[in-house]
């Protein structure tokens, strides 16, 4: 190869590389003029401050050990009268219910008069073992009837009284499963009444979180499913119960509301915060900032030009609202919450609304 050629050659390579130069210079420029990305989004600060570990959970208000009664008929009949629906209040010893009583007084006056024939037998062996002509073993054989019978005299008497079910207890009639005229049989209750003064919050959870809540802890009651349902104060574990239930696979934890601010209605489904530990300094930052990021989760921390710049995070303890941050984020940054999942790195937040952040953000999550 000539000189000639070999500096034709370097020659057109150096042309090659200046015009690749320009081009990438050109692209560059090109970037820059490109607007910056604006996302409407909310921002909040993650602060340094106490934090209390909770579980959050459902469950329901029920009645407490003691104070719920179920009544059945005591054998199979029918219903003669039925005088309280549910819902209605009711007094220790009211009526509730009244059975067919025919077959239960037929059995009392049967019992009575084999009753009266074992007493007279009795008292005719008693005669005969005074004179000498029978011997003891008769008497004791017609002793014996005579306990039997009398016996029976009290289990007829008593099925005559449990065919009127009576409340046991003052409160409410919660459940009322039988109607005028309906044959019933012992197996099935028939109406059950509680106490609605006398009340408990049984939260259901899985049994790893079960053995770390202990007697005693503070429970922070909400109406609904939701964290975000209306404060109802207060409460206290008072049980956590030793034993998995086999249909749902988790653990009951009731909790005794004595700090509810209104009334618990029985059945109403409420949400529980189950304090488990409180540290006096930890970094959080609203649940809503952490965005998945493989089998970690990231934030996007706005610097002072209101820059968002993707942070990996390390996440510790989690409540309904917050979320402890062991690593990647230091107390006053500020971070994304609604909306942090239509951010990328660099675009540039811009103040929204909550409403409309949030709903820009469910819109991402939900295609």
């Amino acid at each position: 190869m000539s000189a000639f050629t070999s500096r034709s050659t370097f020659s057109l390579a150096v042309l090659l590389l200046l015009a690749g130069c320009s081009k990438k210079g050109d692209a560059d420029e090109a970037k820059k003029d490109e607007p910056t990305p604006e996302v409407a989004a909310e921002t909040a600060v993650a602060v340094d401050g106490p934090f209390t570990e909770s579980i959050g959970t459902i469950g329901a208000v029920e009645p407490r050990a003691g104070h719920l009664a179920e009544l059945s008929a005591p054998a199979a009949t029918r219903v003669a009268n039925v005088l309280v629906a549910a819902g209605a209040a009711v007094s220790k010893g009211d009526v509730l219910i009244e059975l067919d009583q025919s077959a239960f007084r037929s059995a009392l006056r049967s019992a009575q008069a084999g009753l009266a024939a074992a007493r007279a037998a009795r008292d005719r062996a008693q005669k005969l073992v005074d004179q000498g002509i029978s011997p003891k073993r008769d008497l004791d054989q017609a002793a014996a009837e005579f306990a039997k019978a009398d016996a029976d005299v009290v289990d007829a008497t008593r099925l005559v009284e449990l065919s009127v079910l009576r409340s046991p207890i003052a409160g409410v009639v919660t459940k009322m499963s039988t109607s005028l005229g309906a044959s019933v049989d012992p197996s099935r209750p028939l109406v059950e009444i509680a106490d609605p003064a006398m009340v408990d919050v049984v939260l259901t959870v899985q049994p790893g979180d079960a053995a770390r809540i202990k007697a005693g802890a503070v429970v922070r009651l909400h109406s609904g499913q939701r964290a975000d349902g209306e404060p109802l104060g207060t409460g206290t574990v008072v049980d956590v119960a030793g034993i998995v239930d086999s249909a749902s696979r988790s653990v009951s934890v009731r909790v005794r509301a004595s700090g509810a601010k209104r009334p618990l209605r029985i059945g109403e489904t409420l949400f529980g915060e189950i304090a488990l530990a409180t540290r006096p300094h930890a970094i959080t930052v609203p649940l809503a900032a952490l965005v998945p990021e493989g089998d970690g989760f990231k934030v996007f921390v706005v610097d002072s030009a209101s820059i968002a710049h993707a942070q990996p995070v390390t996440v510790g303890a989690k409540t309904s609202t917050v979320a402890e941050i062991l690593d990647g984020v230091k107390a006053g940054d500020r971070v994304v919450t609604f909306g942090a999942f239509g951010v990328e790195d660099g675009a540039k937040i811009v103040a929204a609304g909550k409403g409309a952040a949030k709903a820009a953000a469910d819109s991402v999550e939900k295609p």
